[in-house]
């Protein structure tokens, strides 16, 4: 009928959407063709194997190595991203320059760029004759092939989301409370510690859990420059690989499991702490 109103409701009270019924049966049919089903097949591929079985694939000394480096890698790409990520972030935001446009394009490049590409070129330039690699070559600091190289993978594949997560909170950021902490008495150092980190702390959290995540779980840009040698710069995904290679699909699904469970328990925590604090910051 012409000149009717037709209301519909949302979580507060108006539907915004209608055709509830279809809208959540395709967002279920889709989380489950490609999230919880695919999940759920690693757990029951890696139950083929007995728990003897399972215990001695994922226990063996050249996958608990694997884990080493690629955890541990992951943890020191993610520290430095979310550091020099702030540092992006604060100047893209705060500041106006020639070229910010370019440089605010360039940070989602490793978003586009082929994973694969970005590890060749990654590898040439950190070689021992590398652009690079051989000005570190001439005082005995050797980074392609070693653990360094490593980190220097997922610190350029994890570096856009720790950005991407603060530079929105930054422009929000009421700057009233930075003047009001400045005109009465505090330092730019207080005034950081105490009024601006506090705020951006959640986001910079999920930054760094979404970039540690990803370095966890590169292969195509860290696989080139690890070099691969084995108990040194093996990470975990190269030996998930091996062991499809080698049709071992219950080995590789064991291995890709233990990876799993122990990811989920790192995100859990961090989102943990990120909701204490967004609590705490409110209060």
């Amino acid at each position: 009928m012409e000149g009717q109103i037709v209301k519909v409701k949302n979580k507060r009270g108006v539907r915004v959407i209608p055709g509830f019924g279809l809208s959540m049966g395709v967002t279920i049919t889709m989380l489950g063709m490609f999230v919880l089903i695919p999940l759920a097949s690693v757990f029951v591929s890696a139950g083929r194997l007995g728990f003897g079985e399972f215990v001695d694939v994922v226990t063996s000394r050249q996958v608990v190595s694997g884990y080493i480096v690629s955890f541990s890698c992951a943890f020191l790409a993610a520290v430095v991203n979310a550091v020099f990520g702030l540092l992006l972030a604060w100047v893209l935001v705060r500041y106006d320059f020639p070229g910010k446009r370019f440089m605010d394009g360039v940070i989602e490049l490793p978003f586009a760029l082929p994973t694969a590409v970005a590890g060749i070129s990654l590898t040439y330039l950190y070689s021992d004759k590398g652009w690079i690699g051989a000005v570190f070559d001439k005082v005995g600091i050797k980074i392609a092939y070693t653990r360094a190289g490593i980190v220097i993978a997922m610190v350029f594949v994890g570096i856009p989301f720790v950005v991407r997560t603060v530079q929105p909170v930054l422009e929000k950021l009421d700057r009233q409370y930075e003047e009001a902490a400045l005109m009465l008495g505090a330092d730019r150092i207080y005034i950081f510690r105490r009024v601006i980190l506090p705020e951006l702390f959640p986001a910079l959290l999920a930054g760094f859990g979404l970039a540690f995540a990803r370095g966890l779980g590169e292969y195509g840009s860290v696989v080139f420059i690890a070099g691969n040698i084995p108990y040194e710069t093996q990470i975990a995904p190269l030996l998930i690989m091996a062991k499809l290679e080698q049709y071992k699909y219950a080995d590789a699904t064991a291995i890709a499991l233990v990876l799993l469970i122990i990811s989920f328990m790192l995100m859990l925590l961090i989102n943990s702490v990120q909701i204490y604090m967004q609590r705490f910051c409110k209060e």
